[in-house]
């Protein structure tokens, strides 16, 4: 019988993602919104340097990646850490990127921490057909990225703007808008309709190959717009 040799991949169990040195893994704390407190850095600070992490980055999704940790020491980290795990891998909504707002930012409009929050409680890490981002912005600068988010929320003197099916990646997409001038209650309603609609899809897609699979006029009809 001929032996197989152990490969390692990434390990979702510990949400850990192997590195380019097919030895080591990075782990990403949950830190919703990017906002995060003094004692929060110190303890991630700490346990990088007790399992001799090769690095801190911060990554695109508002989290901070502890980069390099040995298998046998991933359970322990994530022990001490004692805070949720980030959903960066698997078919599920990755994450909530939100700006400062009204919150912090002279030039918001609308409250995009407030709003992000919320969402990020309700459907950080839910499972869906395909991997799944979000995006809430505070002004029209749109420093979180909403327009290439699966759904992007852009905030305006008159409420929130709505974008659908958004995406970066090898095949980037805008995301179309399909609803403007939004209370933060009607954007939370349209977000779970869309959701809710997008849960019960029979095929793997990203939601824009969705509306461009069944188009726009029928996606908004089917949400209820």
């Amino acid at each position: 019988m001929v032996s197989r040799e152990y490969v390692k991949g990434d390990l979702p169990e510990k949400a850990a993602i192997l590195q380019r040195d097919g030895e080591t893994y990075a782990i990403a704390p949950h830190i919703p919104g990017g906002i995060v407190y003094p004692e929060t850095l110190r303890k991630i600070a700490d346990i990088a340097e007790k399992y001799g992490a090769a690095a801190l980055k911060l990554t695109s999704a508002q989290r901070i990646a502890i980069v390099g940790l040995k298998e046998k020491d991933l359970d322990a980290a994530w022990g001490e850490l004692n805070l949720k795990p980030g959903a960066a891998i698997g078919l599920c909504v990755r994450s909530i990127k939100i700006c400062p707002g009204t919150t912090f930012c002279k030039r918001g409009k609308q409250d995009a921490v407030g709003l992000g929050l919320k969402l990020d409680e309700k459907y950080h890490g839910m499972q869906l057909p395909s991997k799944f981002k979000m995006a809430v912005s505070g002004c029209q600068n749109s420093c979180s990225e909403p327009m290439i988010k699966d759904i992007g929320l852009m905030g305006t003197a008159k409420g929130f703007t709505l974008s659908v099916g958004g995406s970066a990646g090898p095949r980037p997409r805008l995301g179309n808008v399909v609803a403007k001038d939004l209370t933060e209650e009607q954007a939370m309603d349209l977000v779970e309709r869309i959701i809710n609609f997008y849960k019960e899809y029979p095929k793997p897609r990203r939601i824009g190959e969705v509306i461009d699979e069944m188009g726009l006029e029928k996606f908004k009809a089917e949400v209820g717009l």
